[in-house]
């Protein structure tokens, strides 16, 4: 299993290596979001690369983790135990697709 706190540890080592930003958390949340950008546009077209521009989406996420002192490795886990327990409906858009609801629960709100 991969340990991701040494991950995002790595992943500072080398922004201060470079001389990457490692002040300017907005400008990381830009350079994430152009990232998976990329990646929706190469799948888009159907080109080769997809999986490379997700490893440049979570190098920055998890820098801003590092950043921000997050646990990502733990807050991953906590969200997929909450995911697990969240009841849907299915209902149809207006195009026919299916949609999932979240059903608000009082232990849900």
């Amino acid at each position: 299993m991969v340990d991701l706190k040494e991950l995002q540890k790595e992943v500072m080592r080398n922004k201060l290596e470079k001389g990457f930003n490692t002040k300017n958390l907005a400008l990381d949340f830009c350079r994430a979001h152009e990232e998976l950008s990329e990646a929706f546009s190469k799948h888009n077209r159907n080109q080769p690369g997809v999986a490379e521009e997700f490893a440049d989406v979570m190098i920055f996420i998890l820098g801003m983790c590092e950043t921000m002192d997050f646990d990502l490795e733990k807050e991953l886990n906590r969200k997929i135990e909450i995911n697990k327990k969240r009841k849907y409906r299915k209902e149809k858009s207006p195009e026919g697709e299916d949609v999932f609801i979240r059903i608000k629960t009082p232990e849900d709100p």
